[in-house]
Order: C-alpha cells, then structure tokens, then sequence
C-alpha cells in the first residue's frame, strides 16, 4: 500500500519525471550555485535548476521566431 500524502493522485503519468540530465561544474561554478541557494535560502536545487533552465527557455523563445529573412537583409 502506498503512503497517503497531501499530492497522491494529482500527478498523472505525463509529469512523472524519469529522465535524468547529467552536467558538471567547475569548484568556482559550484561555489557560485551554492552561495546564491544559500542567499536565498533555496533548499530544493534539483527543482531550482530546472525551473531556471526552462524558464530561460521558454523566454527566449518567444524572440526565436521564424522569419522569411535575415536580419541583415531586413535592415538595408
């Protein structure tokens, strides 16, 4: 039987999250990451890294659109 908590059942299979991604960081890049979740007391960093990376995402995509020319063509 599994554990009653405040969430069960309100996760389908669609956000179950399986997929792991794997990256490495320099001592300086590390002590960087550390000292902002310390400063502002986040205690979830796999959480915190993945809304940063996909809010970076999908805010630069909003300027990624296609267009039919170039930006050099389009200023002359």
């Amino acid at each position: 039987m599994q554990p009653k908590g405040k969430n069960m059942g309100q996760k389908d299979k669609k956000t179950k999250r399986t997929v792991q991604l794997v990256t490495s960081f320099s001592e300086e890049e590390l002590t960087f990451v550390n000292n902002y979740l310390h400063k502002y007391k986040i205690t979830n960093r796999s959480r915190w890294m993945r809304e940063t990376l996909l809010a970076f995402i999908h805010r630069n995509l909003e300027d990624d659109y296609p267009t039919l020319f170039n930006e050099h063509e389009m200023r002359r």
